[in-house]
């Protein structure tokens, strides 16, 4: 992944007007626009998938051996906590100017959202739900991959839809991490090219409209893994 700061934007010609938006704006750097929007989308990608991948099975141990929860819980409560300017200024000397870094911080960050969901979901799981399956025979591990996730997804779907859409508006802050900020290289760009608004407003708009475009993405696909939730809600 390419930093930002690579691609060259045009220069600025409505400094008299300096509109909050301009269609001049858009179409002189479709091509700057179009690479933070991948680098965008690439790095809430990652992140999120990273974070699902760390956090839901943080969630199931910490709903299976109860004295997990706590610090499990206090542990990404306060990885949430931190700053993200301080944050990325601790990894980058360690981690260096790159991609991987804003992806490090973006997960930590992402973790708290799933592993509260994903926990939240397998504790709302009906108790009698789960008698009669120990009663069909169903072991612990049976239990959980056929009754239990199944049950909390709707809840984990909540979960992944939050941290997706928190992401989507942490990546601007990646900006400080050498060009890795998505629409927020743009932003930033348009403060220190004397507050040029039409590049600040197309970029932020852009990153409303991303984080609305993924969240209604996983909202389908929640509904297409929660069949019979839909069914319930007829």
């Amino acid at each position: 992944m390419s930093s930002l700061q690579q691609v060259p934007l045009a220069a600025v010609t409505d400094a008299a007007g300096n509109p909050w938006f301009s269609w001049d704006y858009v179409q002189s750097n479709a091509s700057a626009l179009l690479a933070a929007l991948i680098q965008h989308v690439e790095l809430t990608a990652a992140s999120v998938l990273i974070a699902a991948v760390l956090a839901i099975p943080l969630g199931i141990l910490a709903y299976r051996v109860s004295w997990l929860t706590g610090p499990i819980l206090a542990l990404s409560s306060v990885l949430y906590t931190i700053p993200s300017l301080g944050l990325f200024a601790v990894l980058a000397p360690f981690l260096g100017l790159y991609a991987s870094t804003v992806v490090i911080g973006l997960v930590l960050y992402a973790l708290l959202v799933i592993v509260r969901n994903t926990l939240t979901g397998l504790n709302q799981v009906p108790v009698e739900i789960r008698d009669a399956a120990r009663g069909m025979g169903y072991g612990k591990l049976g239990l959980l991959t056929r009754i239990e996730l199944p049950l909390s997804l709707p809840s984990i779907m909540t979960g992944l839809r939050i941290a997706t859409v928190s992401t989507v508006a942490m990546v601007t802050v990646g900006s400080v991490v050498g060009g890795y900020g998505g629409f927020g290289e743009l932003i930033l760009e348009g403060f220190r090219n004397n507050f040029y608004k039409a590049q600040i407003m197309t970029a932020t708009i852009a990153t409303v409209l991303l984080a609305l475009v993924f969240d209604l993405v996983l909202a389908l696909l929640g509904r297409l893994a929660t069949p019979w939730s839909r069914r319930r809600a007829s």
